[in-house]
């Protein structure tokens, strides 16, 4: 099993409309064929000392190996998402990892 997880910190500014475009965007992803497993949303509410909440959205995408994730970074799919939204965030940070 093959887990990326992105989050995703907006620019501060963003009319609703952008923010909306972001959301479409973000959730198109999971119509990717080598995606078995989809979630995006924002910070859960749990609040303790070791969980970081200072992202806005959280995407997670699972694979059932490192190939499905490779067919994902190419897809016209995930292309177009980051065309049409890179301009929407300040920062991005992706973790990845596989299972043991």
């Amino acid at each position: 099993m093959f887990v990326h997880v992105v989050n995703f910190w907006l620019k501060k500014d963003l009319s609703e409309a952008d923010r909306q475009k972001f959301v479409e965007g973000v959730k198109s992803l999971g119509n990717i064929e080598s995606i078995k497993t989809f979630s995006v949303g924002p910070p859960a509410a749990t609040d303790r000392p070791v969980i970081d909440r200072s992202y806005d959205f959280c995407e997670l995408t699972v694979f059932d190996d490192a190939a499905g994730h490779d067919e994902y970074q190419v897809h016209p799919l995930h292309l177009k998402f980051i065309d049409d939204c890179k301009h929407l965030w300040e920062k991005v940070l992706i973790y990845d990892s596989e299972s043991i």
